[in-house]
């Protein structure tokens, strides 16, 4: 069984890889990225100038150099599988950059030195590549450069403006940048292009509320649902039965967001007996230990019953129809017919094997971390890891998505192996090769 679980957790980082990878193929060349939007942006503006549409057509609103920018800036400036190979952290990326433009006919030009005043200079060698020409007092052993050739521009600016031709010759470029790893595997999930903010920095910050939404609904969900459950079965086929059936399935019914409407406009709008919105007060801070904790719960009461209202179908009829298929199973009414009381049946015998199943779900709780409706989210205004994901979404804020995806899967697929392992570990029937 030690063998099944080791593979297991060996095929996760494939499966990651596969999984990010298809993401992020799907972001890279899906039409109506940030790229092509400051690309379209450039152009109207060129476009509403002075003689626009003669200009737009000589120009395509970006010149070559102002393009290439824009793709460093994207992550637009490497192949796709070199760009998602730096993303990963396998591959160093490119930091402190910074460039200056070759005089005609010259072979040799003065690069400044990203956050000081002084130069370095770069040859170009006949092979176009570059060379850096040391400089008393500095190290320039963690730099490097390279050329950009008037080839390479001109190639990636007609991609961008098709059907034109670029005519006006370009010239040489010399980059000189820093390669550093910083990509997942060194724990960096990259940087938010609309907030220029590091993404694992936005994500911890919503740590807590996460944590507390998905933590406290899981708790209340299996203390309402398991004994639910358990009293459905035993009382089956009873009023009991039949009216509990009925609330918890007209719960499932109503959508989240739709009970968090309805429940914003008449408890909290009209009413006044809850907050509006948010995850705290704005005085929160000023608030004592006792205050914060009541200023928490009051702004929790409706997102958390938009949350719990859908999930308690599911685990109690899980926990009622597994309990039913163990009390009609023949050891227990051996147990039965030998005279052991039928509750003791069910408690000693009939209830733990069960839960087996429901014991198991336990290890998909991990995803937590990021779970959310970013509906519900979005009413009551609590900025959550939902929220995050669908704004992403959006405003085309692409490391973050890709975060989310990383950071989700991963805990999905974790979950799945935990659960596997509290299975193997409750139920001694079960081996696994």
């Amino acid at each position: 069984m030690t063998a099944y679980f080791i593979r297991r957790l060996l095929f996760i980082p494939p499966t990651l890889i596969g999984m990010t990878l298809a993401v992020f193929f799907i972001i890279r060349f899906t039409p109506g990225g940030p790229m092509e939007q400051a690309l379209l942006e450039a152009r109207m503006k060129a476009d509403g100038q002075k003689g626009g549409a003669a200009k737009q057509q000589a120009s395509g609103g970006l010149t070559p150099g102002q393009l290439l920018k824009l793709q460093e800036q994207y992550g637009h400036d490497k192949p796709f599988l070199q760009a998602y190979a730096a993303w990963l952290g396998l591959m160093p990326k490119e930091t402190n950059r910074s460039r200056a433009e070759f005089a005609e006919g010259s072979e040799e030009v003065e690069v400044r030195l990203p956050g000081t005043a002084q130069l370095v200079k770069v040859r170009r060698n006949d092979k176009d590549g570059a060379e850096l020409v040391p400089l008393e007092g500095v190290d320039l052993s963690t730099w490097r450069g390279r050329i950009i050739t008037p080839e390479e521009q001109k190639k990636a600016w007609e991609q961008s403006n098709p059907g034109q031709v670029l005519e006006k010759e370009q010239p040489y470029v010399a980059m000189i940048y820093q390669p550093k790893f910083a990509g997942v595997l060194q724990g960096d999930l990259g940087e938010s292009t609309r907030y220029s903010e590091p993404v694992w920095t936005m994500m911890k910050r919503r740590f807590p509320i996460s944590l507390f939404y998905g933590l406290t609904s899981l708790i209340i969900t299996y203390l309402v649902c398991v004994p639910l459950g358990v009293v459905k079965a035993i009382k089956h086929r009873t009023l009991l039965d039949t009216w509990t059936s009925v609330a918890i399935f007209f719960g499932y019914a109503i959508p989240g967001f739709v009970l968090g409407v309805f429940l914003m406009v008449f408890l909290a709008a009209r009413l006044r007996w809850f907050p509006l919105e948010g995850f705290v007060s704005p005085d929160f801070a000023e608030l004592g230990l006792g205050g914060k904790i009541w200023d928490v719960l009051h702004h929790a009461v409706l997102p958390l019953t938009c949350y719990l209202v859908g999930s308690f179908a599911s685990l109690t009829m899980l926990v009622k129809n597994n309990l039913l298929d163990q009390l009609a199973s023949d050891y227990v009414r051996t147990a039965v017919a030998k005279g052991l009381p039928f509750r003791q049946a069910v408690t000693r015998h009939a209830l733990r094997n069960s839960l087996i199943p429901v014991a198991a779900t336990i290890g998909q709780a991990l995803t937590v971390l990021v779970a959310g409706s970013f509906l519900i989210e979005r009413i009551f205004d609590i900025d959550g890891f939902g929220l995050m994901g669908f704004n992403a979404l959006l405003e085309k804020d692409y490391p973050i998505v890709m975060a989310t995806v990383t950071v989700g899967g991963l805990l999905l697929m974790l979950g799945n192996v935990l659960s596997d392992m509290i299975t193997a570990r409750l139920d001694p029937r079960i081996r696994f090769q």
